[in-house]
């Protein structure tokens, strides 16, 4: 929550005694604030005591600040739904001294629902839905009007024709939220809330699942299902109704008070519609429930709750609100966690480190980024050195073992939180123990993951460090020492091409010469695709590519810097010996050759020459697909490089649309002025008529620019897919044709590296859905491939 601070800086005037008077109000609502924040938390009184303290001081407060408490109050049960038991049990102490203030609130929170669906805020919209439905446990709420609540959510999934997003939404909202909804003293409606579980009992089932399989971290079944999530949410209700509704997790503080809660008077919750479906709404992204752990995995202390027990899902949705709520915060984030109520009936370490990971690797992207949980991983392994590092290593174990069937998208992520964890514990691990990956292919996914790991540690470290750190026999995975390959440091017997002229140039370089000097230089380099008699003029040149660019890295390979000023200062050569798509092809060629053995630098170097316009997104694109990378096609770096490239081409059509829009209204509040306006003198008239003109002028250009990076962006997609499907067909024709099995480690990387394309940039390719389709995801395409484009279209219902 924001707090509005108050400035007196206006006052300066008035008497001093006045200002005090001002302020007074703005600490009385700050302290509220902190009061009604801070109820849960560690204290040396219990938990009751702090909750009815708590509820005289607001009742006290409520003439002057009701108006602020019941803001407060609305903005926690939205925004802190890890403590929404102590917050309704507050409530409910509040409505049954002052039954108007319940009244109000209950209206409140009503209308905060309308706004959060209005706004496409589910997440929140189930939290307040939740908190109602734990408002009958603490006698707020009459019980039949949640009910029918709960009806009117339902209705929404009998509706004809609706999308998926809006089908699978009002399902969830309802299940989640029998999970708290207890009718402890609700017997008498326990028959139509059963009705309720009845009506929704087909939905889960009858919706289209083509999806999950592009969302699960790991394709194998064994030894725990990766389930989709409304499936795994059914088999949960349907097992707390089998236990008549009874669980044994969820903190409820008024039972405490259930003798002063239940002598007060209930109120009718308003009339309440689920909005209706709207072409601009945006649904939540479905996802598959991560599982890791179960009962045999913690042998010694409390037991782990089944998969589809109840108590499963209220642990990891509790645990899943405090990261949400602190997560900007490391510290508070980890002490929370670990300070979750109940944590001695649970093996809370699991727990955690199963959720967390579960984030990290949710599909299509993480709630927070990366980083974030790397850090408080770290965090959590600091205020808990006993036990929490030695469940975080088995996890890591685990994964190393399944690693063959994992997602390659989340294997990135485990390379890069695996390598950071390690950087900051020394680079200490049992390197012996995954000793077993050595005897196996290097495209194995496991020594492929070692290999990674390492070239990742060597970006936080140096390459000696890896190669004291890891055992001698792993050497064949410790990354190359990143050192350059210039081609033309030696002479040899047979002297290369352009050897000559890169001394030449070299010495040009080193003597200052201008970009204009270079060229002239560079005009006696012979092109090896012309013949002695060809007068055509100045085509393309790989040798005069080759014999600048090599020299001119080579010059500057000290460090990143010395590169980026090395390319700045001659950008006119470059730019000139790239102003064909051979040309912006090859500079990238030449840039792998020379920095071969340092991925890095070849990531950092390709993103400067992009952001230069010395090359654009779709020549990088198609030298990643070219035949000169089918080396690396399946090495990390390659994809964060084309991922980098398509975040780019992204930013760059926003900004030119935001700069569109912003010129748009610009001119309507011009427009809008001059009408209020009309009847001042006829220079101001004139002068709103140039700046008109100008501004329409400028909406012109920047409609023209906005077509043409949309035309870019559209072509850069339409390069990628089609270089996908030329290989995956060529992979798959060539199986064919010599009987052999196509899922060889390489197709499965491919396959779902093109998974990985739909997935992370969903929203922009959405646009071009129908271009797609007509061109490319034709029904004609094998259907290994055409079912990638499938599940992404079913992402979408």
């Amino acid at each position: 929550m924001s707090r509005r601070r108050h400035s007196d800086e206006g006052d300066a005037g008035s008497q001093p005694h006045k200002r005090r008077r001002t302020s007074e109000p703005i600490e009385i609502e700050d302290r509220l604030e902190s009061l009604i924040c801070r109820v849960g938390e560690k204290s040396t009184s219990s938990l009751e005591s702090n909750l009815e303290g708590l509820a005289g001081v607001l009742e006290a407060d409520l003439p002057n600040y009701k108006g602020k408490i019941l803001r407060i109050l609305c903005a926690v049960a939205r925004l802190l739904p890890e403590k929404l038991t102590v917050y309704t049990t507050l409530v409910g102490l509040l409505n049954a001294r002052n039954y108007n203030f319940g009244g109000e609130f209950v209206e409140a929170m009503i209308r905060q629902l309308k706004e959060t669906l209005k706004s496409n805020l589910y997440s929140e919209a189930v939290y307040l839905v939740r908190f109602l439905s734990d408002l009958v446990n603490c006698h707020v709420i009459a019980a039949p009007s949640m009910v029918a609540m709960f009806e009117n959510f339902v209705s929404v999934t009998q509706e004809e024709d609706i999308p998926q997003g809006l089908n699978s939404s009002s399902v969830y909202a309802v299940n989640l939220n029998c999970l708290t909804f207890i009718w402890k003293n609700s017997v008498h409606y326990l028959t139509r809330f059963n009705v309720i579980v009845t009506q929704i009992i087909y939905k889960p089932l009858r919706r289209q699942k083509t999806h999950v399989s592009m969302l699960q971290v790991w394709t194998a079944e064994k030894p725990h299902p990766q389930e989709e999530y409304l499936d795994c949410l059914w088999a949960q209700v349907q097992k707390l109704k089998k236990d008549r509704w009874q669980e044994r997790h969820i903190l409820r503080p008024y039972i405490a008070f259930d003798s002063v809660l239940c002598e007060a008077l209930q109120h009718n919750l308003p009339p309440f519609t689920p909005p209706a479906h709207s072409d601009d709404a945006v649904y939540p992204m479905p996802h598959v429930v991560f599982r890791m752990f179960d009962y045999t995995d913690a042998p010694e202390g409390p037991v782990m709750p089944g998969s589809h027990s109840v108590e499963r899902f209220v642990i990891e949705e509790n645990l899943r609100c405090i990261i949400k709520s602190h997560w900007r915060e490391r510290k508070t984030c980890a002490a929370q966690l670990l300070s979750y109520p109940g944590k001695n009936k649970i093996p809370l370490n699991y727990h955690i480190v199963e959720v967390i990971f579960g984030e990290l690797f949710q599909l299509p992207s993480p709630p927070h980024i990366d980083v974030m949980y790397t850090a408080l991983l770290i965090e959590l392994c600091k205020l808990q050195p006993g036990s929490l590092p030695q469940v975080l290593a088995q996890a890591t174990e685990m994964m190393y073992m399944r690693l063959d069937t994992m997602n390659t998208t989340c294997i990135d992520r485990l390379i890069n939180w695996f390598s950071h964890h390690l950087s900051n514990f020394q680079f200490r691990w049992s390197w012996d123990d995954w000793a077993d990956c050595l005897t196996q292919d290097i495209e194995k996914p496991k020594p492929k993951f070692v290999k990674e790991v390492l070239e990742k540690c060597m970006r936080l470290s140096y390459h000696q460090r890896i190669v004291d750190i890891v055992p001698q026999s792993f050497s064949a995975l410790i990354p190359a020492n990143p050192v350059c390959s210039y081609k033309y440091e030696e002479e040899t017997e047979c002297p290369l091409p352009g050897l000559a002229m890169a001394t030449t140039v070299s010495n040009a370089i080193k003597n200052r010469a201008s970009n204009e000097e270079i060229l002239i230089v560079l005009k006696d380099v012979p092109n090896p695709n012309q013949d002695d008699d060809d007068d055509e003029g100045d085509g393309f040149n790989p040798l005069k590519i080759e014999v600048f660019l090599q020299t001119l890295l080579h010059l500057a390979a000290k460090s990143f810097s010395h590169s980026f000023s090395a390319l700045a200062k001659f950008h006119e050569v470059l730019k000139n010996l790239t102003d064909s798509d051979e040309g912006k092809l090859h500079i990238l060629r030449v840039l792998y050759e020379f920095w071969r053995n340092h991925p890095q630098m070849t990531s950092v170097l390709v993103d400067k020459l992009i952001r230069t316009q010395i090359v654009d997104c779709a020549a990088v694109a198609n030298w990643i697909f070219s035949p000169e990378m089918a080396h690396d096609f399946t090495r990390f770096y390659v994809w964060e490089i084309l991922h980098s490239t398509i975040r780019k081409m992204n930013k760059h059509v926003q900004k030119i649309q935001k700069e569109l829009d912003e010129a748009k209204e610009k001119l309507e509040k011009q427009q809008n002025k001059k009408q209020r306006d009309s009847g001042d003198e006829e220079d101001m008239e004139k002068n709103s008529e140039d700046e008109e003109g100008q501004l329409e002028e400028q909406i012109e250009r920047l409609q023209e620019k906005v077509e043409s990076a949309q035309s870019e962006q559209k072509n850069l997609f339409l390069v990628i897919f089609q270089r996908f499907i030329m290989l995956l067909t060529e992979h798959l024709v060539r199986c064919e044709t010599s009987g052999v099995d196509i899922n060889t480690t390489w197709y499965k990387n491919c396959i779902e590296r093109l998974q990985q394309i739909f997935l992370m940039h969903y929203v922009i390719i959405q646009q071009y859905i129908g271009t797609l389709e007509n061109l490319l995801f034709t029904a004609e395409l094998d259907h290994h491939i055409l079912a990638v484009y499938q599940q992404f279209c079913a992402l979408q219902l």
